[in-house]
C-alpha cells in the first residue's frame, strides 16, 4: 500500500483501493522491473508527501517527469540539487524574474514551494527513460483527474496553475467559483513565447491568495 504520511492517505484511500490503481501498479511492477523508469518508485508520489491536502494553495500541473537520468522526483518541473535546470524551469525563472524582479536561482530543486503549500503535480507521474508522454496512457491521466476534482471541491481558495495542453485539459474537473484558474501555454523553449511569457501568473497568484486573506507564497528560491 501507498503510504504518503499525511492528510492525503485517507482522503486518496478509495482512489488507491480502486481498479484503476489497481491496474496502474500492475503496469509499473512491470515496467520498473524490466525497463528504466523515472523518478525512482519512493519518489512517485512526492507532489503529495511535500505538500499535505489541507495545506495546498496552488496546484502547478505539469505534463510528466523528466525522462532523463537523475532529473525527475516526483515534483513537476522540478530537478534534484546540483542537476542542471532544464530548459522549461529556466523559462519559469525567466517570467518569475520578469514578474517579480527575482533573480535566477542557481539550483533547480522546487522542494521550497511544494513546501509553502504549492502542489508541483504532473499530470502523469512516472516515464519511461529517453521517452516523454510513454505513461500516458497507463491510467494515470484517470488517476490525475480524481485528485483535480478533490482538490476543486475544497471550500478553501487556491490557485490552479495550468501550463501546456495536458495541463489545460484539467479545467474541466475545476467548478468551485472559489478558486482561480491561471491558464498558458508551456513554458518550454517550444511555445513559452507564445504567452507564457508575460503571464504574470506568479504575481496573480500572489494577488489571489492576499486578497481571499490567505499568506502569499515566497518564490524566490534564493534565500
Amino acid at each position: 500500500m501507498v503510504n504518503i504520511g499525511n492528510d492525503w492517505d485517507e482522503i486518496l484511500a478509495p482512489l488507491f483501493e480502486s481498479e484503476l490503481y489497481a491496474s496502474i501498479r500492475g503496469f509499473l511492477k512491470q515496467e520498473y522491473s524490466t525497463k528504466i523508469i523515472y523518478p525512482p518508485m519512493h519518489d512517485i508520489f512526492n507532489a503529495f508527501k511535500y505538500t499535505p491536502y489541507n495545506e495546498v494553495k496552488a496546484v502547478i500541473l505539469g505534463q510528466d517527469p523528466y525522462h532523463n537520468e537523475g532529473q525527475a522526483h516526483g515534483l513537476c518541473f522540478s530537478v534534484k540539487e546540483g542537476v542542471q535546470i532544464p530548459p522549461s524551469l529556466v523559462n519559469i525563472y525567466k517570467e518569475m524574474q520578469t514578474d517579480l524582479g527575482i533573480v535566477q536561482p542557481n539550483s533547480g530543486c522546487l522542494t521550497k514551494w511544494a513546501k509553502q503549500g504549492v502542489m508541483l503535480l504532473n499530470t502523469t507521474l512516472t516515464v519511461r527513460e529517453g521517452a516523454a508522454n510513454s505513461h500516458s496512457k497507463c491510467g494515470w491521466q484517470q488517476f490525475t483527474d480524481e485528485v483535480i476534482k478533490i482538490l476543486a471541491q475544497r471550500e478553501t481558495p487556491m490557485v490552479f496553475l495550468l501550463w501546456g495542453s495536458n495541463a489545460r485539459s484539467k479545467k474541466q474537473f475545476i467548478k468551485n467559483g472559489n478558486h482561480l484558474v491561471l491558464e498558458s501555454v508551456h513554458p518550454s523553449p517550444l511555445s513559452a513565447y507564445g504567452g507564457f511569457f508575460g503571464c504574470k501568473h506568479f504575481s496573480k497568484t500572489n494577488e489571489f491568495l492576499i486578497k481571499n486573506k490567505l499568506s502569499p507564497i515566497n518564490w524566490d528560491l534564493n534565500e
